[in-house]
């Protein structure tokens, strides 16, 4: 059964360490792909709600991270500047994007017996205060 047909969604979130922190993950692959779409690291930003010195010291943390640059920029002039992709970049978005989807579909196999559709199972009475408790949200009945 595809994923989101009659089951709880279930998602993975993958960070790949190359060593103590250098790491790539789902925010700076996003970065990359907002460079891009945009072919700016100040529109990639933007389009993602951050700060250009956020984005850029992602993009530097990336760029340490991996053997070679994933990203070339552009000098400013009458069009302004830019920064496009390397094929180091592309091929590292497609890498990953290939790579989270293998995970997605083993962690749906694997767990799915775990989900439910329904909502999570109140506590087994007599538990105690310390117990963990899962919230399905307002406690209000549907009228």
């Amino acid at each position: 059964m595809p994923l989101g047909e009659g089951m709880t969604s279930i998602s993975v979130r993958i960070r790949v360490d190359f060593g103590p922190g250098l790491a790539i993950g789902p925010g700076k692959i996003a970065l990359l792909e907002a460079i891009h779409r945009s072919g700016s690291l100040a529109r990639a930003a933007r389009e993602l709600d951050m700060s250009y010195r956020r984005a850029w010291l992602l993009l530097q943390s990336l760029n340490a991270s991996v053997n070679a640059p994933v990203t070339v920029a552009s000098k400013g002039g009458s069009g302004g500047g830019g920064a496009h992709l390397t094929p180091v970049g592309l091929d590292l978005i497609k890498r990953y994007r290939d790579f989270e989807r293998r995970v997605s579909q083993e962690a749906v196999i694997e767990f799915q017996a775990f989900s439910t559709t329904e909502h999570p199972r109140a506590p087994p009475k007599g538990a105690g205060v310390n117990a963990p408790r899962l919230s399905t949200g307002s406690r209000r009945s549907p009228r």
